[in-house]
């Protein structure tokens, strides 16, 4: 089959390390049939590139298959109700020279609103099904926005099929109205040839931690600083396990309201911001650190968690979304989100505990036997073909 990806969830020359998750997702399925993928750029992003002097290649090829990078025009922060119609018609050029020049079998949007509603209009102008993919926050962070949720609603029940990589996930886009039967439940999974245990000490002597690799225990965070991911949450709770460190791997619009944070807790000379890192530098950082901490207030099935687990690291994390589905071990706890004192509570029992033996960790489920999973909720969407209204 022949699959057009249309999703803002992709590296671009402006955020190369955007995404990993749904990149080797893509990736994996570009092996196994011809994949095109769209990727539009936010015109706010280009223009920062712009005034540093920089030019974005519209056209470039990554994994293998073609990527194109329409400019996606929305008005920013007001009228979100209108941002599928802005991103249908940012895509829509780079949209039917896909359909014309590749002939895709079936469109697939990783992302409800607005790739999704823009991808579902399209393809069906276009006489082709399309699969819509839902993560977490697309679905579950509704509330904020009526228009929103509307839309989402929308798109949702005009796919030919959704996944969804949680039953809460699925509980949530049934709720939206969406047939059960047209919803499929497929878990992500890890590269097992990646993110498998290790070595703890050529772990540490591999990576670059700055000063060296600390005496105290280090927790790690690897994420957005957005809000929804707690971060603040884990650095109120940083004081009442001292004298650990913590390491946040990401970037983000938080960034100086956390750094902020950190000083005014008195717990900034504990506190390390790496920024952003490849994925390959990934595996070494969750070998290395003590407890992996994700402290959020809303998540689908966090691929960060599956990561670490993989890696044979315990980990905190909030007790929201899917996390309660991923396999259970003794090296696992969880906490209720907004709650400092639960979660210190928990990363002193994780520290104290240590590490398991690699034989006793749960064998994860891999990349390619989710990506599998996938082929056939697509293939099931060609088959059927696309749902006349």
């Amino acid at each position: 089959m022949r699959v057009l990806a249309v999703t803002n969830l992709y590296p671009n020359p402006l955020q190369p390390h955007r995404a990993p998750f749904n990149r080797h997702q893509l990736r994996l399925l570009g092996e196994r049939h011809p994949l095109r993928v769209i990727a539009p750029v936010s015109w706010t992003d280009e223009l920062a590139l712009a005034r540093a002097g920089g030019r974005l290649e519209r056209a470039v090829t990554l994994d293998g298959h073609a990527v194109e990078h329409p400019r996606y025009y929305f008005p920013p922060k007001v009228a979100r109700g209108s941002y599928g119609y802005c991103f249908a018609a940012s895509v829509r050029g780079a949209f039917r020279r896909a359909v014309r020049e590749f002939a895709p079998d079936v469109v697939f949007a990783p992302w409800a609103y607005p790739d999704g509603w823009a991808a579902a209009r399209l393809a069906r102008r276009a006489g082709l099904p399309v699969v819509v993919q839902v993560h977490g926050s697309d679905v579950k962070l509704l509330d904020r926005s009526a228009a929103r949720r509307r839309r989402t609603a929308e798109a949702l029940n005009a796919a030919d099929g959704v996944v969804a990589v949680s039953r809460d996930l699925r509980d949530r886009v049934v709720a939206l109205g969406v047939p059960a039967e047209r919803v499929t439940v497929i878990h992500d999974g890890v590269d097992a040839g990646v993110f498998c245990p290790g070595d703890r000490a050529n772990a540490r002597a591999a990576v670059n931690f700055p000063g060296g690799w600390p005496t105290a225990p280090v927790l790690l965070f690897v994420g957005n600083l957005v809000p929804v991911k707690g971060i603040d949450v884990l650095l109120r709770a940083l004081p009442a396990v001292s004298p650990a460190r913590l390491v946040v791997v990401g970037v983000g619009p938080e960034l100086d309201r956390l750094t902020r944070q950190a000083a005014g807790l008195g717990v900034a000379d504990r506190v390390t911001f790496l920024g952003s890192l490849p994925q390959s530098a990934l595996p070494n950082w969750y070998r290395a650190a003590d407890v992996f901490v994700l402290p959020s207030r809303s998540e689908g099935v966090p691929n960060v968690l599956l990561e670490a687990g993989a890696c044979g690291t315990p980990w905190v994390a909030s007790r929201v979304g899917g996390v309660p589905e991923i396999p259970g071990h003794a090296s696992r706890r969880l906490v209720p989100p907004d709650d400092p004192a639960a979660l210190a509570a928990a990363i002193a029992d994780a520290l104290a505990a240590g590490r398991l033996d690699p034989a006793d960790l749960p064998k994860p489920k891999f990349r390619a036997e989710a990506v599998g999973e996938l082929e056939a909720a697509l293939a099931a969407a060609i088959r059927k073909g696309p749902r006349r209204e």
